[in-house]
């Protein structure tokens, strides 16, 4: 059974996002690639944009469980999340690449 996080009511995604942006962060910190992680996210930061805003808008996806908050357009809390995928991948993959060399 999966813990009910819920429970955080309108920022439970905020939560969330917080959560997994800490561990991207320290996994980008841990590697040493903070620049080409902000290089890579500014690079992406617009697609993802789009392509968020449009599912949206057409109703792909719904987010009961947020904050409210919208920053052109799209929740706070996606505009985050377009920030810690990105931030979680190029630290997750690096972190192992140094492994890797060790």
């Amino acid at each position: 059974m999966l813990p009910d996080i819920g429970v955080f009511g309108p920022y439970t995604y905020l939560v969330t996002e917080l959560f997994w942006g800490t561990i991207a962060f320290a996994l980008v910190w841990y590697a040493g690639v903070v620049r080409s992680t902000v290089r890579t996210i500014l690079v992406l930061y617009p697609f993802a944009y789009v392509w968020d805003w449009y599912t949206l808008r057409v109703g792909v996806f719904v987010i009961p469980l947020r904050t409210g908050v919208e920053l052109l357009g799209i929740p706070i809390e996606e505009h985050i999340f377009m920030l810690v995928v990105p931030a979680l991948v190029v630290g997750l993959h690096e972190t192992l690449r140094s492994w890797d060399r060790s």
